[in-house]
C-alpha cells in the first residue's frame, strides 16, 4: 500500500504516522518494519524519527492486524452524543470543558472518549487530535488541534514549558504554606493486578526510570480538615499533582488511586446533597500562545457544580481559615 502525504500528516514523524494508520498493530512490530526497511519513503529506507513532508510517498507493507474488540468497532450514535461546553474554537483549535467521568479517548473498557465523540459529532472535520490529556475523573480545560500544524506547534510549546496550566484541588489536612514548590522524581510501574501507577523515587534521583516533576501549590482556603489548593504545573508528568500531594500526606479528596480510601468512603456516605462522589481535581486555567495567530490565549473553566456545592457544605459546617 502506498500513501501520499497530505496536509493532515505534514510534519509528523513516520513512526507516529504508522502508529495512527496501523492502529491494531503492536508498536514493536511497527518499529521492526522500519528497522528492516520494509517501510519506504520516496523509495528509500528511513529511520523512525524522519519527519514527513507534503507530497511524500510512503510505502506500507502488508501487515496482519489484530481483530478489534466489539466495543471499539461500534460507532457513536447521535443518541450517545455528549454536549460538551466549548470554551474556545476557531479553524486551528477547539477547547472544551471536559466533564468528570469522561475519558479523553476510548480504550481500557471505555468505548467512546472525548476524541471519538467529537469526531462523530463533526464528521466534516478532516483532522482532530488531543493536544494533551486529562485523567478520566479530572474535569476542566482540554485542548484539541484541528490541523497538523497547530498540533505540532502546541506540542513544541508544551515541551518548551510555555503553556501555563493551573488546577484547583481539595486535599485532606491543613496546608500551612501560602506557596510551596515541589520537585520530585517520578517513575511509572504496573501493579500485580496490571494497573498502571506512578510513584515518587525514594532516593530523589532520576536515572533511566525516573523523570523530574515540578508543581507549585498555592493555598486558596483552608478548613479544619481540608485545604483548597491551586496547583501550577511546571512539568506535565502522568498523575503528577495526585502523586506529589499523596507523597506529602495531603491526598486529594476522592482520589481512588492515591487517596485516603477511608476518607473517600466517608465522603460518599454523606449522600447526594452533601457528599463528594469523585476526585476533587479541576483544570481551571490555561494560558498559551495561539499556534497560528501568535496572540495570547487565557481560557478559564469555573469549578463544576458538584465541586462548588461541596465547598459550600464545608463553609456551612465550619468557619474557613483563610491564608
Amino acid at each position: 500500500m502506498t500513501e501520499i502525504i497530505g496536509e493532515d500528516s505534514k510534519g509528523q514523524r513516520i513512526d507516529n504516522f504508522l502508529i495512527k494508520r496501523l492502529k491494531n498493530v503492536p508498536k514493536s512490530h511497527i518499529y521492526q518494519l522500519l528497522r528492516s526497511g520494509q517501510v519506504r519513503l520516496n523509495s528509500k529506507r528511513i529511520g523512525a524519527d524522519c519527519h514527513l513532508q507534503l507530497g511524500d510517498m510512503v510505502r506500507i507493507p502488508p501487515v496482519r492486524m489484530a481483530e478489534r474488540s466489539s466495543a471499539l468497532r461500534k460507532k457513536v450514535t447521535k443518541s450517545q452524543f455528549i454536549p460538551f461546553e466549548i470554551l474556545f474554537e476557531d479553524e486551528a483549535l477547539i477547547v472544551i470543558n471536559k466533564p468528570a467521568g469522561v475519558a479523553v479517548h476510548g480504550g481500557s473498557g471505555v468505548s467512546f472518549g472525548v476524541i471519538e465523540q467529537l469526531r462523530a459529532q463533526h464528521p466534516d472535520w478532516k483532522f482532530l487530535e488531543l493536544v494533551h490529556r486529562l485523567d478520566r475523573e479530572t474535569s476542566g480545560i482540554l485542548l484539541l488541534a484541528k490541523n497538523r500544524a497547530a498540533l505540532v506547534e502546541l506540542h513544541r510549546v508544551i515541551r518548551a514549558g510555555m503553556m501555563e496550566k493551573r488546577y484547583l484541588t481539595l486535599v485532606k489536612g491543613k496546608w500551612r504554606n501560602t506557596r510551596q514548590s515541589v520537585k520530585l522524581f517520578l517513575r511509572k510501574y504496573v501493579t500485580p493486578a496490571g494497573e498502571r501507577r506512578v510513584a515518587v523515587i525514594a532516593d530523589g534521583k532520576g536515572g533511566e526510570e525516573g523523570k523530574s516533576a515540578h508543581t507549585v501549590f498555592n493555598l486558596k482556603k483552608s478548613w479544619q480538615n481540608f485545604s483548597l489548593l491551586e496547583a501550577e504545573l511546571k512539568t506535565g508528568r502522568t498523575h503528577q499533582i495526585r502523586v506529589h500531594l499523596a507523597h506529602l500526606d495531603f491526598p486529594i479528596a476522592g482520589d481512588d488511586k492515591y487517596g485516603d480510601f477511608a476518607l473517600n468512603r466517608e465522603l460518599m456516605r454523606l449522600g447526594p446533597e452533601r457528599g463528594l462522589k469523585r476526585m476533587f481535581l479541576h483544570a481551571f486555567i490555561v494560558e498559551v500562545t495561539h499556534p497560528v495567530t501568535g496572540r495570547k490565549l487565557r481560557i478559564e473553566a469555573p469549578l463544576t457544580e458538584d465541586l462548588r456545592k461541596f465547598l459550600l457544605e464545608l463553609d456551612a459546617d465550619s468557619t474557613p481559615l483563610c491564608p
